[in-house]
């Protein structure tokens, strides 16, 4: 399994659920959400709170992510 990939991923899924400009529901594997706060690109997944926040660097990886990886799906259906 390549976690990067995954990791990847959930950063560009992370991206679809964007609200109040950098938040984001944290609906995604707790591994997977404890390697992005480790890097540096979420704030902390533990606690009480439904969503969690993208650091600066984090939300343009997610949306660069999201872009590289969904982007062109997503323009042609308009």
């Amino acid at each position: 399994m390549n976690k990067q990939k995954i990791d990847e991923a959930v950063l560009a899924l992370l991206y679809l659920g964007l609200h109040d400009e950098i938040r984001v529901w944290k609906s995604f594997d707790w591994d997977v959400l404890s390697r992005l706060y480790a890097n540096g690109l979420i704030s902390n997944p533990v606690s009480k709170a439904k969503s969690v926040a993208f650091t600066e660097e984090g939300l343009r990886r997610s949306e660069d992510a999201f872009m590289r990886l969904f982007g062109e799906d997503f323009s042609n259906q308009k």
